[in-house]
């Protein structure tokens, strides 16, 4: 089937309905593999940072400056500033538009603390996070789904894309399967959106969804477009013991307190002013730490997180969600007893290269690919740097999600549609019809689990050279069995052992691009921790690092690209102390 729109968005989370609600005069074709509002977005917990200053003093140019040293000075700086000083007004259109956030007793926007948040370029902890209870992802996709809906935004529900149509030195649209009916389908377009997030899945225990598999970073990977710093991937230090779902930092911005085996209050040891408060690399390398030196709980290989001093009344009100994921998850009540914690896969601070207005770019030299945008955790602008700061991946989505839809609204309306290039839907169909006939008696479930299993082992909060040299082997042996993965189900109507058996191609992708940047990188900054090589190396490798695909299944090509800086001594590259 074809279709033709002036924009196509794939990705109902966060970017892509902000990226929506920019364009209200314009035919917008929303693709998304989940209903909307199951977005992974909607999991996401403790708020979205702007220096709003409702309870004390606060200044964007604080909030930039947490964010590049945060980030361990990978970060693009101006693109730092962007995302500072934009978020403030962000925040307010999101109020207008209906967003429920807490409030002060004067009606003022609530605010707490945060992790790597702190006033006066590192003084001390400072309240930034506005926040909606614990489920302020969730009320963001809420308003921002009503909004797409009033702008007559036309939404394809359960929609796989498999293919991006490039033609002519343009974006033209892409290829999807609707998974109800198992039909491949044509969407034409002036330009496109991807906003499809992360690929946490990668890993045995992280906080993602199921249905984040890396499909938009695998997609553009597979079409020659580089992907940037993907051996940058955050382990948040606060998932469930052995389910990885997230229990938020909202709740240590409230208070609560990481205590080891012997009931220590470690934190206070390793960062003496933001204690648990720090960067989630740092906490999560501390955490690992106090296991490793046999702190952990009963010598297992957990830590606790305590919330038990808060109080009934604050647990309940201001932390519902998480406490009831320890209840359901573990059995563990938060108000009478400790919860058993690790480090869990958490967010990609790599992914497609995008500039400040969130066109793709596909080289060291910045050349844009017209027609193509992205925006969320799929794009790398890089704001993030080696390592994200807990609520900018909310402040990153609204931002840069924001600027990408105003940029395709003046593209569109200086560009026309051109042509979709010829058998532009061969790609896609060879791909599931491969999938659907093949006899080779492999096992798509046996392959992610032995997948999940090697980058739980050896690409994780530390890595070094044997292991990542081990992983790589594995994915390269995986991605030969993949050729040979058979299907039971053969059908065409909601065929889930084929969506899963796709997402799994683009996984393994991802995965190898990830192992192929970790190798590369020969210093630890950020999340990225080298045992073999602990130093940062500022000389070598202050610079990002961009993947081509090579002909091979697990080949790559790698470049890099310098950081961009600018001249205020405030944001020279330092000693990240805290």
């Amino acid at each position: 089937m074809y279709q033709k729109f002036d924009v196509v968005i794939v990705g109902a989370g966060g970017a892509g309905l902000m990226a929506a609600m920019q364009l209200p005069n314009a035919s917008v074709a929303v693709l998304s593999k989940v209903y909307p509002t199951r977005s992974h977005t909607g999991a996401a917990q403790g708020g979205v940072a702007a220096a709003l200053g409702n309870l004390e003093e606060d200044h964007w140019k604080w909030h930039m400056y947490d964010t590049v040293k945060g980030g361990d000075y990978l970060v693009d700086q101006p693109a730092a500033e962007i995302l500072a000083r934009d978020a403030i007004d962000a925040i307010y259109e999101l109020e207008h538009r209906g967003l429920p956030f807490n409030r002060t007793p004067d009606g003022r926007i609530d605010q707490r603390r945060f992790g790597g948040h702190t006033r006066n370029y590192g003084e001390a902890p400072v309240r930034r996070s506005c926040y909606a209870a614990d489920r302020t992802g969730h009320m963001l996709l809420q308003t921002m789904y009503q909004n797409a809906i009033k702008n007559q935004v036309r939404f394809f529900n359960e929609f796989l894309a498999l293919d991006l149509l490039i033609n002519e030195g343009r974006v033209c649209g892409v290829v999807a399967l609707e998974i109800r009916t198992g039909e491949i389908h044509t969407f034409h377009a002036k330009a496109v959106l991807f906003a499809t997030g992360g690929y946490g899945r990668a890993w045995r225990v992280t906080s993602n969804a199921f249905a984040c598999m890396g499909d938009g970073m695998a997609i553009a990977y597979r079409r020659g477009i580089p992907l940037e710093d993907m051996e940058m991937y955050q382990f948040h230090p606060t998932g469930l013991y052995k389910v990885g779902v997230l229990l938020s930092e909202g709740a240590r911005g409230e208070g609560a307190r990481l205590l080891n085996g012997k009931g220590e209050y470690f934190m206070e040891r390793y960062m003496p002013t933001l204690k648990d408060l720090a960067p989630r690399d740092i906490v999560s390398r501390c955490i690992i730490k106090e296991i490793k030196e046999g702190r952990g709980v009963n010598g297992e290989d957990y830590v606790y997180l305590d919330l038990r001093h808060l109080g009934e009344k604050v647990i309940t009100e201001k932390l519902p969600d998480i406490t009831e994921f320890a209840r359901n998850y573990l059995g563990v009540e938060p108000i009478r007893e400790p919860v058993p914690i690790q480090p869990t896969a958490h967010y990609a601070m790599g992914g497609i290269p995008t500039d400040n207005d969130g066109r793709v770019v596909i080289d060291s030299k910045w050349t844009p690919l017209p027609g193509f945008y992205a925006a969320g955790e799929v794009a790398c602008v890089s704001v993030h740097g080696a390592n994200r700061l807990g609520t900018n991946s909310l402040v990153d989505l609204i931002v840069f999600g924001r600027r990408a839809g105003k940029h395709m609204a003046r593209f569109i309306a200086e560009n026309d549609h051109v042509p979709l290039p010829s058998h532009h839907e061969d790609f896609a169909r060879e791909m599931v019809d491969h999938l659907l006939t093949s006899k080779g008696g492999e096992s798509a479930a046996r392959i992610r689990n032995e997948l999940q299993g090697e980058m739980l082992e050896n690409v994780f909060v530390e890595r070094q050279e044997k292991g990542l040299q081990h992983a790589m082997d594995t994915i390269a042996g995986l991605q030969e069995a993949y050729k040979k993965v058979q299907l039971q189900d053969k059908g065409k109507t909601f065929n889930t052992e084929l969506v899963e058996a796709i997402e799994l191609g683009f996984l393994l992708d991802c995965a190898a691009a990830t192992v192929h940047g970790a190798l590369a990188r020969k210093e630890s900054r950020g999340a990225h921790y080298r045992l073999d090589y602990p130093e940062r190396d500022d000389v070598n490798w202050l610079k990002h690092t961009l993947i081509y695909k090579g002909d091979g299944a697990c080949e790559a090509r790698l470049d890099y690209k310098d950081v961009i800086l600018i001249d205020d001594p405030i944001f020279k590259p330092k000693e990240r102390k805290y």
